[in-house]
């Protein structure tokens, strides 16, 4: 109980731990959840880093109360364990998904975990308060907030996410690698997100801390003295005489006198000397995660946080714009969906929350433009005219990438062109960034040979050309759509109905094979079914599972609405489609394409990582793409689990995946799913063998189960994965580049199948100088090599901006290997940021009577925007709380 006594600052001077979570004892800070196989019932950054953020999300979400919804009530989450599904139900309605949240949070839980594998962050004291690096670590967790919030500021959220899960893994270690808990603290150090505020007494080099202790549980090691210390892990730095050890079975320093240890990081003797009090830990280090959001919160404002981890159902609208004179319908038909969205989502759930242009012709294309504001959008987009010729090719891809760079992940991008890409170079490369961004890019191509206005042609131009965009849709998991002047309006009306959450249906066969029917499975949860087809389609016919039929003859039939606009065909089934098995029928010259999509919120996640049980902490190390001939995990996350069928149902259950070679959907084999954690989390765990994916390559992800009454579930990932030949590594500096300065990046290339001869490439964007001591490497079979890059940051550099380094292996053999890639983005700031963190002031608590306890997740909250001599009130170890907040 926290007594009317305790010192204004223990609580920490803002609003941060009005947010009150007391942990369930059965739910280590070990990286994510994978570590639970060594340390059953330990919490792990993992769960302090989601719960911390849902914690905070349910506090916005009772400050602004929906504008068609009920408002969110706060006893309707007392003694519950918050989940991001249900909070998106309870906020936006019923099948909103929350899919992109859910995406969020793991780019943050991702590179939280990544901190203990990363070769520059995994020995690092100052990153995890290790070897009484306290001050240290305390500069080092500023530096990584700062960089978060001016990541968040530059609209580059994925660099803010990875900056915001170092900083929370080092802030949620300081609680299991130091003394604080075991000095009898209670609530979070004040001082450690305050930078203008001094840390408390320090031990220092001389001062003895730890007894030996030669058992596996090391209780009573820490000597009697109130001076704050944490143990040393491994050699480096190496442990002075007298001072306490991390612990545990990969810490080196253990066997060193005094023996023994003081980490919390799991409930596990044999990893944790200081395993009783590990859940006292958790708990503060939870509190500290919550403090962080919230601080980022009130800095960044609400709608800037909320884009920071995606709290919402929509999407962004990405249009990467050919500009030259034959461009006009084209541009006008953007500008029309444009319009049509902005009215038909403004002040709704689905609304867009980002906006992104980027312009292209030939020679040069860019600037990007991205905005919050649609009107800003429409007035930048309205000053596009098609203006001058030029040659045929157009640089089409590199504008792409300009817009993969800066497009939020899970988007659709639209590519609007006549032409065919004059830096066909880049495919590849725009390629695998698609799929580390997972966004779709649909190309409209309104290839016209009879155009002539407006575009020189002095060669006869080769009918393969457009390729690459074939190749990008492919691997993205988009599509090239051809069309024409006449028909470009009604076509780019997909633009709108992309954004949807739509998910798309897998196609048995996934290829059209002539005389033989597609066949796919409508579940109770699909709605607004639409089948789309593409080529030169002579006839078709659509079967429902009752036997019904309907042909290609336009208008309403007993299925459904046909259109036809030129090669385009789209058929919306009326709702609610009929479950079960339906077919489609195509005839037509060369390929057709056929694609089918519907609205559900229940749909799917998926991540690879690589088990570790190697120092310093097991765990599943984040993977962006399996590796040829390596053991890799897969793990699937389902969203919208609480969708039913019927109020009745079951909840769903997924029961394995199926692989398929892309495009010819050849099937690798599957696989099948175990549960992981508690079954509301939706988290699915699959091993995939060497053997499995042994060839470098495209595959697509096929989620096969059964609702709750029995009726098939069949869901397909939005795009393909790939095998990478080899693993490719690219670390840079754990904090951020300084102009003038000199940044050091090491790079770390395995071959797991076979032996190797690789070209390395590398390119910076900005255009950095660099230099490097690997350009080329033989690999053996299980056979690693290491380089090093030094990337020169000029004076001129601009400050906040983001840099991406891309490193290219490409084997000398090039038909027999697909370049592998890795992408690393790195924040360019002043070399003393300037600190926007603190705060100048606390607010004043009076205690009252404690109102509840509870062992599971207990939030209260209420405040509007932090404004000063607002009051609010909240619990701390179940005793309610008022406070008002003072000027801050």
């Amino acid at each position: 109980m926290l007594s009317a006594e305790v010192p204004l600052s223990h609580l920490g001077p803002s609003v941060l731990l009005l947010l009150q979570l007391l942990l369930p004892p059965t739910s280590a800070f070990f990286p994510n959840i994978w570590s639970l196989l060594a340390a059953p019932g330990s919490i792990t950054h993992q769960d302090l880093t989601e719960e911390a953020a849902l914690n905070v999300t349910l506090q916005l979400f009772l400050e602004q109360p929906p504008p068609n919804q009920p408002p969110l009530r706060l006893e309707d989450y007392l003694g519950r364990t918050l989940l991001a599904d249900d909070l998106f139900a309870a906020y936006f309605g019923p099948g909103f998904p929350s899919r992109r949240f859910r995406a969020a949070l793991g780019e943050v839980s991702r590179a939280n975990a990544a901190q203990d594998f990363l070769p520059t962050s995994r020995n690092d004291p100052d990153l995890h308060f290790d070897a009484e690096h306290l001050s240290q670590g305390r500069t080092r967790l500023m530096g990584a907030l700062q960089e978060t919030l001016v990541a968040a500021r530059a609209v580059d959220h994925t660099l803010a996410r990875q900056r915001l899960g170092a900083a929370l893994h080092a802030l949620q270690d300081f609680y299991s690698h130091s003394n604080w808990v075991e000095l009898g603290e209670q609530q979070p150090h004040p001082h450690l997100l305050w930078p203008r505020q001094e840390l408390w007494s320090l031990a220092q080099v001389g001062n003895p801390t730890c007894a030996d202790c030669e058992e596996l549980s090391c209780p009573g090691n820490l000597l009697g003295f109130t001076l704050l210390t944490s143990g040393y892990f491994g050699t480096h730095p190496p442990k002075p005489p007298g001072k306490c050890s991390h612990g545990g079975h990969f810490d080196q320093s253990s066997s060193q006198p005094p023996r023994g240890g003081i980490n919390k990081d799991s409930t596990s003797p044999g990893f944790s000397p200081h395993h009783m009090l590990h859940l006292q830990a958790a708990k503060l280090a939870l509190l500290a995660s919550i403090q962080a959001f919230s601080l980022l919160r009130s800095r960044l404002g609400d709608s800037c946080f909320s884009r920071l981890l995606d709290i919402t159902p929509a999407s962004s609208l990405s249009f990467v714009l050919d500009t030259t004179g034959s461009m006009g319908e084209e541009i006008n038909a953007a500008k029309i969906q444009t319009r049509h969205i902005m009215e038909q989502r403004q002040g709704s759930p689905m609304e867009p929350v980002h906006y992104i242009l980027v312009p292209f012709h030939d020679p040069g294309f860019g600037p990007v433009f991205t905005t919050s504001d649609p009107h800003s959008f429409w007035q930048r987009l309205n000053e596009i005219h098609a203006l001058g010729g030029g040659d045929e090719p157009e640089m089409c891809l590199s504008a792409l990438e300009l817009a993969l760079l800066h497009t939020p992940p899970l988007s659709d991008i639209f590519v609007f062109t006549d032409a065919s890409p004059k830096d066909a170079f880049l495919t590849n490369r725009v390629e695998s960034l698609s799929q580390e961004r997972r966004c779709r890019v649909t190309f409209l191509v309104t290839e016209d040979p009879s155009r002539v206005q407006g575009r020189a042609r002095r060669e006869v131009l080769s009918p393969v050309r457009f390729e690459p965009y074939e190749a990008v849709a492919l691997a993205s998991g988009g599509e090239v759509i051809f069309t024409k002047d006449q028909h470009i309006r009604d076509v780019a009306a997909i633009v709108g109905e992309s954004m949807a959450a739509l998910v798309t249906l897998p196609l048995e066969p996934p290829v059209i094979v002539p005389g033989k029917p597609l066949v796919f499975i409508v579940d109770g949860l699909l709605q607004k079914v639409t089948v789309r087809m593409h080529g030169e389609i002579s006839s078709f016919w659509i079967k429902n599972p009752a036997g019904i039929f309907q042909s290609q003859e336009e208008g309403m039939g007993p299925l459904g609405h046909t259109h036809r606009f030129g090669q385009f065909w789209m058929v919306t089934m009326t709702d609610p489609p009929q479950a079960g098995t339906w077919e489609i029928q195509v005839t037509a010259e060369g390929t057709p394409r056929v694609r089918v999509q519907a609205q559900t919120s229940l749909d799917f996640l998926f991540h690879f990582g690589i088990p570790m049980e190697d120092g310093p902490h097991p765990g599943l190390y984040p993977l962006t793409q399996p590796v040829a001939g390596l053991q890799t995990q897969l793990l699937v996350e389902v969203t919208g689990l609480g969708s039913r069928g019927n109020p009745g149902d079951s909840p769903p259950h997924f029961s394995h995946v199926i692989l398929r070679r892309v495009p010819e959907g050849t099937k690798l084999g599957q696989v099948p799913l175990e549960p992981l954690g508690p079954p509301e989390r939706g988290l699915l765990t699959a091993s995939l063998p060497p053997t499995l994916l042994s060839t470098p390559g495209p595959f697509s992800l096929e989620l096969i189960g059964q609702d709750g009454g029995g009726q098939g579930l069949h869901r397909i990932a939005p795009q393909p994965c790939t095998v990478a030949p080899v693993l490719l590594e690219l670390s840079g500096p754990p904090g951020f580049l300084a102009p003038g300065s000199k940044a050091l990046l090491t790079l770390r290339i395995t071959s797991f199948s076979v032996p190797q001869d690789l070209d390395i490439r590398i390119s910076v964007n900005p255009s950095f100088a660099f230099t490097s001591n690997l350009s080329r490497a033989h690999l053996g079979l299980n056979e690693s090599t290491w380089g090093c890059l030094w990337l020169e940051v000029p004076d001129s550099a601009a400050l906040d901006s983001m840099v991406m380094v891309t490193v290219t292996a490409l084997g000398r053999e090039v038909s027999l290997m697909p370049p592998t890639h890795a992408f690393l983005r790195l924040l360019v700031l002043a070399q003393t940021p300037q600190d926007q963190l603190s705060a100048s002031s606390g607010p004043v608590v009076t205690t009252t009577t404690p109102v509840f306890r509870s062992s599971t997740l207990v939030t209260q909250g209420r405040a509007r925007g932090g404004k000063a001599g607002r009051p609010w009130w909240g619990t701390v170890g179940g005793v309610l709380l008022l406070l008002t907040l003072a000027s801050w």
